[in-house]
């Protein structure tokens, strides 16, 4: 069966993580059968990582916060992960459903695909923002 995705309901996660009014600072979808809901929204990254298991597949939309001594600023990342127990066929189902997740979040400046949890590490990732970033102010104070 081809999956489906609740749009509403992700965008409405999508958008809570982009609100720079909200704390949400990340949105996991995940599947239910053949079906891509919202599996949660937080402020904790910890409990973000907490959910990428060896048995889970999800898809998440992160913010960062990135800059340096001049400016700080918000930077958004798409994750893909796929736990180690994954099957082959729901690995590769993973790629094309990504482009239903896409048509919802769709601006984010770096894209990853995971599935060691020491990937998941907030600096790795903020660093891997950093260099997409652009004008880096820091390097001049070294």
């Amino acid at each position: 069966m081809a999956t489906q995705i609740d749009k509403e309901a992700c965008r409405e996660a999508y958008n809570q993580v982009r609100d720079d009014n909200t704390d949400t600072s990340w949105a996991v979808f995940k599947y239910e059968g053949s079906m891509i809901l919202p599996g949660g929204t937080g402020t904790d990254y910890e409990d973000f990582k907490s959910l990428c298991t060896d048995d889970a597949r999800l898809f998440a939309f992160v913010r960062i916060t990135t800059g340096d001594a001049m400016s700080k600023r918000a930077k958004f990342t798409l994750i893909t992960w796929i736990g180690e127990n994954i099957s082959g066929l729901q690995r590769a189902k993973i790629s094309t459903d990504k482009a239903l997740v896409k048509e919802i979040v769709q601006n984010f400046a770096k894209e990853f695909m995971f599935s060691d949890p020491r990937e998941l590490d907030a600096d790795n990732i903020r660093s891997e923002l950093k260099k997409a970033g652009g004008a880096n102010y820091d390097a001049q104070a070294e």
